[in-house]
């Protein structure tokens, strides 16, 4: 038995292996996570409570909304990368079957998020006007909207939404592990099948969720556009984070067979994801901006000309599309593991600015950022790091029998 440790994101892990590469190149391969990593992530978690806290105590609005923020930061995580190993059971595709255990740990998270998205119930009158029944009764658009915005029906989409991810979640999962097993091409197809009931299930409900989530904070406000826009987001952003881990790993001798050619596919993805999500967040602010009709209007105004909020608009759209789209168009940099590694990190702090610029204005009014956003932040992400890394450790880390997996090995483009 060998014993290795490493440090940083995702990484401090202590290896668990038999023997050296032959044994690897069965994929015989478990980790352990070490305990430097358990108690940084934990450390990580102490400090996102103590920034909620002090958020709570100060302004229970802007507690929630951190909650509200990083609630759906992670969950779109999680979704977007049960999304992502679908897409890739579908599509057969080769390049990444060594690297599906990673989105699928990461989809782990998502029986934490539930427990975590329950407690906005208690939050919801802190966040949604519409919660007020005072404030439908005087307002004709609210009491139109009432069948579908009320508390009540909020709840059960709610836990709607949930109860189908979590349950596509540990159907795929459990075919998954049961093919390192048993092998052959039946429980292969079951799971291509299921991953094609997972992608029709989740184009609806996130779109759905994300009607619920946030844009009813601005319940006056509406956008055709704006739901599909997040669920790119989702997409986007998991396919960023799944680069990242699988580079840090392989940073500490995990994925030996990763290339430059694997390295091209990532980034692909990336990259077409963020002209997409640009395109959609254009095609949204400029019929609204030539339109130029009020109750459009009402939602850019104060995101574009507010205090303050002015500086946030235009970097979430320069990080999030601007920067992938030039630094990753080049196949020099694109390949660069180096290069992919001082990107990514900004890329993630991208969808933290974007659902920012989208939750914040709308429920605080003021712009504020300080310990309060950026300690919770730390810590759900310290509690997914804690989640996703604790489900790596529970399996293989590669598929052993997964038909492509001699493919991806030798995946070259």
């Amino acid at each position: 038995m060998c014993l290795k440790t490493g440090g940083g994101l995702f990484c401090i892990f202590a290896i668990r292996c038999n023997s050296s590469w032959p044994k690897i190149r069965k994929m015989e391969e478990r980790i352990k996570l070490s305990r430097i990593y358990i108690i940084a992530t934990l450390i990580m978690v102490l400090v996102g409570i103590a920034a909620l806290v002090m958020a709570f105590m100060g302004d229970p609005q802007r507690g929630w909304a951190n909650l509200l923020l990083n609630n759906v930061y992670f969950v779109s995580l999680a979704a977007g990368a049960l999304l992502f190993v679908s897409i890739q059971r579908v599509t057969h595709s080769g390049w990444s079957a060594g690297f599906i255990r990673v989105p699928e740990a990461m989809a782990a998270y998502l029986p934490v998020a539930a427990v975590l998205f329950l407690l906005m119930i208690f939050g919801a009158h802190s966040l949604y006007h519409w919660s007020h029944a005072h404030e439908v009764a005087n307002d004709p658009l609210l009491a139109h909207k009432a069948p579908y915005l009320n508390l009540p029906f909020w709840i059960i989409r709610m836990v709607i939404y949930f109860t189908l991810w979590i349950l596509m979640f540990m159907i795929i999962r459990r075919l998954s592990l049961k093919e390192d097993s048993a092998g052959g091409l039946e429980i292969f197809k079951k799971l291509e099948h299921r991953s094609k009931v997972y992608i029709f299930i989740v184009i609806i409900t996130f779109t759905f969720a994300m009607i619920d989530w946030i844009m009813s904070i601005d319940a006056h406000w509406y956008s055709t556009i704006f739901a599909i826009r997040n669920f790119v987001a989702a997409f986007h952003h998991a396919a960023i984070v799944i680069t990242f881990i699988v580079l840090l790993m392989n940073q500490r001798g995990h994925f030996p067979f990763l290339n430059k050619s694997h390295l091209g596919d990532f980034a692909r993805y990336i990259f077409m994801l963020c002209i997409i999500w640009g395109y959609f967040w254009f095609a949204e602010f400029m019929l609204i901006w030539y339109a130029n009709i009020p109750e459009e209007t009402a939602y850019y105004i104060p995101r574009v000309q507010g205090e303050g909020w002015r500086f946030f608009f235009f970097a979430n759209i320069a990080i999030n599309w601007f920067i992938p789209f030039v630094l990753l168009m080049p196949k020099a940099t694109a390949k660069n593991p180096t290069f992919l590694k001082i990107v990514i990190p900004i890329l993630i702090v991208g969808q933290f600015i974007d659902l920012y610029i989208q939750i914040f204005p709308g429920t605080l009014g003021e712009q504020v950022l300080g310990f309060q956003e950026i300690g919770s932040f730390v810590g759900f992400a310290g509690l997914f790091m804690l989640v996703t890394g604790w489900a790596l450790s529970r399996a293989n880390l590669y598929p052993v029998n997964h038909p492509y997996m001699e493919e991806c090995k030798g995946h070259h483009t």
